[in-house]
């Protein structure tokens, strides 16, 4: 090797060097001041323990150096308490977004200021000189046709101009008034901050809008983020489980939920899991980062996410239920489900269709009726052949003395055994609607019924929602039945793995593996099949009846409410800890009166 000295001018960039100790050492003389401002990057006051309020479920722990206010680095914390030793470990908790949320902090482009609209400030300078009283001053603007339309058109163009605080609060109060004096408050209207992101933030805008007696809209509908098939299922804002347990789980499939990017502190639970040997399924349209951790990629036409969860529902019920009669799943459907209950049906101009649910009223009138009648759903008892009402209907929540749970239990001691069936005694035909990107129609199927008398001395048809299901999925329940599936490759029987193939763009024997696979999983492991499903598929319009229709398999498979089974949703931990204390601040409770009894005692 040669080393060339390079020179200019006269002058030497490269001083010679005393070298000794073998020429592993090297003395010389130079300034050593850059390595000031290394050391000082890495140099702070004081350490602060904080989080990251990037609108994201992690919560995760952060430590944050401080040097005269001013952040200078952050670390993960890893004080964590442990999950024992059969779980992997919730630290280090972060992500590449937490570790540069300081950047994001000291950005040139973080908006510190408010700003108006150019043409909005100059017209409400304009009005104040001219009328001086703020409140007349915004109402010649918005009550001027003219002017209303000049800035309202500008929305969306730019030209924003910075104010001073003092400046913004003035115009913002001035609005305020106006409207509450003009329409009433209850026309004030605004969102705040998800609670998940900051439960602070959203109680100091919550509280503002309470007391003032404006509308709180639900941030929800801004974000597009809870998935409304959970209220509807189940009346909650999925309660699901945390991350860790994915660890439990026993079979996996990521629908719609690109883990690894969007769940990044938590992803390593799923990753983990797969050294026990647990399968993980990927369903997304692109190849997203959570992909190349699956053993199986099911890739359906974006939007199609429903006629993929048909498919495989299709297959458990016809394998899993008829054929198999596989007792877990019954028993199950029976106490958890509303598969027992019983439908009326509804004569129409299509034909015979499935209407509501057989209430307690429409069997009984006057001293036979019982309280909270029309809340009562029914079943029949396949003991007696009865139509009964089980503990844990709707209308057994207001009862007093009266337990509001899931028990089949009698109090005589005696318990309900709800029938799925009404029985193949007697077959009629039934007219379902269908939507597709084709158009909407009717189809027809065969459907076991049985008569029964209401209250009225009516005759009425019934059915369960076990036997309708069967029946709308061309599951067959006797050999004559031509109106159902000829079989899993029957493409011209509605919810078939060959009818969803050119719908999804993903093969019908992928489809009916991996339905099989998840049901199989669920047997040999007490339910231990889960799905993880995300925002991918819940923005999607009619984001419910997707949900739904996936939600289907974790019912069916007796996984739902198993640790390591069900679904587990992205929102699963937004879950406000602190919660009697914070809504007293959020909703201005300590402003309100109590509730008044109609007997209370006054004191």
């Amino acid at each position: 090797m040669r080393w060339y000295i390079v020179r200019k001018k006269g002058l030497r960039f490269f001083k010679r060097t005393e070298k000794f100790n073998g020429n592993w050492t090297v003395m010389e003389e130079k300034s050593r001041a850059w390595e000031k401002m290394y050391r000082d990057r890495w140099s702070h006051d004081k350490v602060v323990r904080t989080t990251h309020g990037v609108n994201c479920t992690g919560s995760c722990s952060w430590q944050v150096f401080v040097k005269n206010g001013i952040i200078t680095w952050e670390n993960q914390a890893t004080d964590y308490p442990s999950c024992g030793p059969d779980m992997p470990e919730f630290e280090p908790r972060g992500c590449p977004r937490g570790a540069s949320f300081s950047w994001y902090e000291y950005s040139p482009l973080r908006v510190k200021y408010p700003y108006v609209r150019g043409k909005l400030w100059r017209l409400w300078q304009n009005a104040l000189k001219q009328y001086g009283d703020p409140i007349k001053a915004w109402a010649s603007i918005v009550e001027d046709p003219e002017k209303a339309d000049s800035y309202k058109s500008a929305r969306g163009k730019g030209g924003q101009i910075r104010v001073t605080w003092q400046e913004a609060y003035y115009m913002v109060a001035a609005m305020l008034i106006y409207t509450i004096k003009k329409y009433g408050p209850d026309r004030l209207a605004g969102f705040t901050p998800i609670p998940a992101m900051s439960m602070i933030s959203y109680a100091a805008g919550s509280r503002f809008l309470t007391l003032l007696g404006g509308e709180m809209l639900s941030f929800y509908d801004w974000y597009a983020d809870l998935p409304p098939a959970s209220p509807q299922i189940w009346g909650e804002q999925t309660d699901v489980p945390e991350s860790s347990d994915w660890y439990n789980a026993g079979y996996i499939m990521m629908w719609g939920s690109n883990v690894p990017l969007t769940r990044t502190p938590d992803a390593h639970f799923m990753t983990e899991v797969r050294y026990k040997g647990t399968k993980v399924v990927a369903v997304a349209p692109d190849y997203a980062e959570n992909v190349k951790f699956a053993d199986n990629w099911l890739a359906p036409n974006p939007g199609t996410d429903a006629a993929l969860a048909q498919a495989m529902t299709h297959v458990i019920l016809k394998e899993f239920y008829v054929e198999r009669a596989e007792s877990q799943f019954i028993d199950y459907a029976k106490q958890f489900t509303d598969l027992p209950f019983l439908l009326l049906l509804d004569q129409t101009d299509k034909g015979l269709t499935p209407g509501r649910f057989l209430r307690e009223d429409d069997l009984h009138a006057g001293l036979e009726k019982a309280a909270n009648a029309d809340w009562k759903t029914c079943l029949i008892d396949e003991t007696t052949g009865e139509i009964v009402v089980p503990n844990g209907t709707m209308g057994q929540r207001w009862e007093e003395g009266v337990k509001w749970n899931l028990s089949l239990a009698r109090e005589d001691g005696s318990v309900i055994a709800p029938a799925m069936t009404v029985g193949l005694d007697r077959i009629d035909t039934v007219a379902f609607p269908y939507f597709d990107n084709t158009g909407n129609g009717i189809f027809e199927r065969e459907l076991p019924v049985r008569e029964i008398t209401l209250a009225d001395g009516s005759k009425r048809l019934v059915a369960t929602v076990y036997d309708v299901m069967l029946s709308q999925y061309g599951v067959a329940r006797h050999d004559g039945d031509t109106m159902a599936a000829r079989g899993l490759d029957d493409a011209e029987s509605l919810y078939t793995p060959a009818w969803q193939e050119p719908i999804t763009g993903v093969k019908a024997d992928i489809v009916t593996q991996i339905a099989r696979e998840f049901a199989q999983n669920a047997i040999d492991t007490g339910g231990r099949s889960m799905i993880i499903m995300g925002a991918g598929i819940n923005h999607w319009f009619n984001s419910d009846t997707i949900y739904r229709s996936i939600l289907n398999l974790v019912i069916l498979t007796a996984s739902q409410g198993v640790n390591g089974g069900g679904w587990a949703h992205y929102v699963g931990q937004e879950k406000c800890r602190p919660i009697e204390g914070w809504q007293t601040v959020a909703f201005a409770k300590d402003w309100q009166g109590a509730v008044r009894q109609q007997n209370a005692t006054s004191f």
